[in-house]
C-alpha cells in the first residue's frame, strides 16, 4: 500500500530538522508578533484542523513570550513542605495565542491553531482564521456553521479546541464537575 504526501509531511514534523527550524525561528523573531502568511507551514496539521486552500481562510503566525508559569518562592510567613506558593494556570499558551489573534483581527473567526516551534524565549503558533462574511465560506457545506451568530467571538468564550482542553471539557464523564462551567459546578448539586 502506497502512502500519500500528507503521511510523509506528518512523519517529517515528528522529528523536524533542528538546523532549518532554528534558522526559521531567527527570521520569525525579526518579524512582527502577528503576521499573515500565504500558506501553512504544517499543511498536514492545518488540513486536519479544517483549513482549505480557498478564499476566506487566513493563516496568521503569532509569536508568544514564554515564562511566568513558575511558582514564586515565598520569602515570608510559614513555609510549606515544598516551599511553594500556589499558582494555578487557567489558560494554555495556545489559547492565549488564539485570543490575541481574535482581538487584533476582529473581522475573522478563529477556527483552530497548532504549534510550529519553540525556543528558550518564545512559542510560535499558526492560527487558522475564517472570514464569515465571504460568499465562499457561506456557500461551503462544511464551513457555513461558523457564519451563524452563535459562533461569534468563539475563542473569547472558550469554545475552540484549545480552550475546551484548558477548561477540562475533554472528558464527558458524569463525574466531571467542570460541566456546564466552572462557576456552575458548585450550583449543580443544589
Amino acid at each position: 500500500m502506497t502512502k500519500g504526501m500528507y503521511h510523509y509531511v506528518k512523519q517529517a514534523w515528528k522529528k523536524p530538522d533542528v538546523k532549518t527550524l532554528r534558522q526559521r525561528m531567527v527570521e520569525w523573531r525579526k518579524t512582527p508578533a502577528q503576521i499573515k502568511v500565504d500558506k501553512p507551514l504544517r499543511i498536514d496539521r492545518a488540513r486536519n484542523l479544517g483549513y482549505k486552500a480557498k478564499k476566506g481562510f487566513v493563516i496568521i503566525r503569532i509569536r508568544l513570550k514564554r515564562g511566568g508559569h513558575k511558582r514564586p518562592r515565598p520569602n515570608k510567613g510559614r513555609r510549606s513542605k515544598r516551599l511553594h506558593t500556589r499558582k494555578t494556570l487557567k489558560m494554555s499558551y495556545k489559547w492565549i495565542a488564539e485570543q490575541r489573534v481574535q482581538r487584533k483581527h476582529k473581522n475573522l473567526e478563529v477556527l483552530n491553531s497548532y504549534l510550529i516551534g519553540k525556543d528558550g524565549m518564545h512559542y510560535f503558533y499558526e492560527v487558522i482564521c475564517v472570514d464569515p462574511e465571504r460568499p465562499e465560506i457561506k456557500s461551503d457545506r462544511t464551513m457555513k456553521w461558523i457564519c451563524k451568530g452563535a459562533n461569534k467571538k468563539r475563542v473569547l468564550r472558550g469554545l475552540t479546541s484549545a480552550a475546551k482542553k484548558s477548561r477540562g471539557l475533554r472528558s464527558k464523564s458524569p463525574m466531571n464537575k467542570s460541566r456546564p462551567s466552572v462557576r456552575a459546578g458548585g450550583r449543580k448539586g443544589k
